[in-house]
């Protein structure tokens, strides 16, 4: 497997996945910061020029986060990254969704870079605290699921690989951790499979 990744993107979560399931897999660092996810050459292999992006044993490509993450679940159950039975199955994939889509995309996106999407200063303030105000509605929401909870699903999941990302962003965002989200990090942090991914983001 051939992990496309940027250092500093939400791809981290991926890496996260991968060092979990403990299968042989390359990294091919593509620096979205500098443009190279719209290079030729990568737009031959993933059209649509983002990271993360997956190239399976099978020559296929793999894109989006919630497919990939489903993916590498489902096809390394060894590894126990989905809680078990469909509701479970469902929740898990709704809440990393709900990060990916809503917190990252309306969120993160508008308080990390409003200049992306406005050239007036006055309102790229504007987007910059409406971002910051959605995630931190996320964080909080988070932070009561770990109430008494060790991990998001009670168990670690993929769905900790996509609110580690996520809340790994804070100090971009400008919205700090409460001490429920700080403890989840440093446990986070304390994995093993954490670790080496953190260590070799590029």
């Amino acid at each position: 497997m051939i992990l496309f990744h940027s250092p500093g993107a939400c791809s981290l979560g991926i890496r996260l996945i991968l060092e979990e399931i403990g299968q042989p897999y390359a990294t091919r660092i593509i620096d979205v910061k500098t443009g190279a996810q719209r290079h030729p050459d990568y737009l031959r292999i993933n059209p649509k020029g983002k990271v993360p992006a997956l190239l399976r044993p099978d020559g296929t490509l793999l894109t989006e986060f919630p497919a990939i993450a489903l993916w590498l679940a489902r096809s390394f159950p060894q590894a126990g990254l989905l809680p078990e039975g469909l509701e479970a199955e469902v929740r898990a994939l709704e809440l990393i969704d709900q990060i990916v889509a809503t917190l990252h995309m309306r969120g993160a996106t508008l308080a990390m870079l409003p200049q992306k999407f406005v050239s007036d200063p006055g309102a790229q303030t504007e987007l910059r605290l409406h971002g910051q105000t959605v995630v931190q509605a996320g964080y909080e929401a988070l932070a009561v699921r770990l109430a008494g909870a060790d991990y998001i699903m009670g168990d670690y999941s993929i769905a900790d690989a996509a609110a580690f990302y996520l809340l790994n962003w804070h100090a971009r965002i400008g919205v700090e951790l409460n001490d429920t989200l700080q403890g989840y990090m440093q446990r986070m942090m304390e994995r093993p499979a954490v670790a080496r991914a953190l260590a070799t983001t590029g």
